[in-house]
């Protein structure tokens, strides 16, 4: 732990390697089976054209030309000394190994890069790509970021993900054989669910023994299935403090081995529908910090209850 009241990844970061380590995300061309019509057309229905959370990438470059672009920027804003390359729109271990090696060797080859995080979904993840996979585990610093959303089938539905439950533990399950450090994506607020079935979602995690998770709130992009949902009324967004009492709840609830590695999502300003307090992050993180210093209480602290 740290100063603050959750296993935060920005200290496992300066821990591991000494100095402030940012994440440069790359789009390397990828595309996921719920969108080619493998397992289903459209994608989920929070994803926008260019993939969640893509904005601000230049995908017209080549992988080191974009990590040279984005490297630049954060070491001006941040003062960053070292980099993770983050393979991060769509899903990005849905290609033959072959193509994937080089696309991640290129990523490493460039000066600065210190370790990879390569995002993807439960249902690619081949025998071939896990021994890949499992190769870089090995060889440099290595995680695996996949999207899971929610432990119950029926929102997964819902989203249109193309995946149940079963699927993510059994990709859980197979990364863990293989030293392969695994990171969960969560969105607290999908439609339909309480809050006690958010707080079932960490304790599925707990029991698939994940290493670390990533905590969005539900925000609505433009041009999205989501989109046309939030207009007709069928699905609504978390004001900022029921969002922050959530996210207090959930982690909780959570191992405290797990590092966090995120817990608000982003997104720009022209392409935001809603909740508006998405654009002040900082806030939200302050108010998260606030609240378990209110309470009295860190992650994991209600787990054996």
């Amino acid at each position: 732990m740290t100063d603050r009241r959750y296993n935060a990844f920005s200290a496992e970061l300066r821990r591991v390697f000494g100095c402030r380590v940012q994440r440069v995300s790359v789009d390397a061309g990828f595309t996921c089976p719920n969108r080619d019509g493998t397992t289903g057309l459209g994608g989920c229905i929070f994803c926008g054209g260019r993939g969640s959370g893509s904005f601000g990438i230049r995908p017209e470059l080549g992988v080191a030309d974009q990590l040279a672009h984005g490297m630049t920027y954060l070491s001006r804003r941040y003062g960053a000394g070292k980099f993770l390359a983050y393979f991060q729109p769509y899903s990005n271990t849905y290609a033959p190994v072959e193509q994937l090696r080089l696309l991640y060797d290129e990523a490493l080859s460039v000066s600065g890069v210190v370790g990879l995080i390569v995002g993807t979904r439960p249902d690619c993840l081949p025998p071939e790509v896990i021994d890949l996979l499992a190769e870089y585990a090995r060889s440099t610093y290595f995680w695996l970021e996949l999207g899971l959303q929610t432990s119950h089938d029926r929102t997964l539905a819902l989203l249109n993900r193309g995946h149940d439950a079963a699927s993510f533990q059994d990709a859980a399950d197979r990364c863990r054989q293989r030293g392969i450090r695994l990171c969960a994506h969560v969105i607290l607020g999908l439609p339909g669910e309480t809050g006690a079935d958010m707080l079932e979602t960490a304790m599925m995690l707990n029991r698939a023994g994940v290493d670390g998770v990533k905590l969005h709130h539900l925000h609505v992009m433009k041009d999205t299935p989501l989109e046309a949902m939030y207009r007709q009324g069928t699905a609504g967004c978390l004001g900022r403090d029921d969002y922050v009492g959530l996210v207090c709840d959930f982690l909780e609830r959570l191992d405290p081995r797990t590092v966090v590695h995120r817990l608000v999502g982003d997104a720009p300003a022209d392409h935001l529908v809603a909740p508006l307090w998405t654009l002040e992050k900082s806030a939200v993180l302050a108010a998260i910090d606030e609240e378990f210093i209110r309470r009295g209480t860190c992650q994991g602290a209600r787990l054996s209850r």
